[in-house]
């Protein structure tokens, strides 16, 4: 399995390739904010590990491996910026706080947030009921400053 380091290389390098069709070293060091040397040292790296093959000067293309896991990622990626949406988190937060949290849940985990999206999808009443409640604490809570 990949380090979260690595997840986070594998995810940025997938959603450049979708995009742009390719993923130079100074895309993927921008995008991470990263330097480029530090790019080149993560790629050598995937390269070993099969994720990717890395040629200096011509560029990079994932293997079926990294594919797929880059896919994956992304899709995780996905799913949690919906999560944090759906439950009303503030849209500022919402990028800073799948990246707190996207390298620390398990698969199963992350399964259990997509049954419980799909729950929230299938009847738009039940995100009603959940903005309802929460709106009553917060008043609550104003009512007690």
């Amino acid at each position: 399995m990949p380090t979260p380091s690595m997840e986070d290389y594998l995810e940025r390098i997938y959603s450049l390739i979708e995009e742009k069709g390719y993923a130079r070293v100074s895309d993927i060091a921008e995008a991470l904010e990263v330097h480029p040397s530090s790019v080149t040292k993560m790629v050598q790296k995937l390269d070993k590990d099969k994720y990717l093959v890395y040629e200096k000067y011509r560029g990079l293309i994932l293997t079926p491996k990294g594919k797929k896991i880059g896919k994956r990622l992304v899709d995780r990626h996905s799913l949690l910026e919906e999560f944090m949406r759906l439950i009303g988190v503030d849209e500022e937060h919402i990028y800073k706080d799948v990246e707190g949290i996207e390298h620390h849940l398990s698969w199963e985990s992350i399964s259990c947030f997509e049954y419980l999206v799909r729950y929230f999808q299938e009847d738009p009443k039940r995100v009603e009921d959940l903005r309802r409640i929460q709106q009553e604490e917060e008043q609550k809570e104003e009512e007690l400053s």
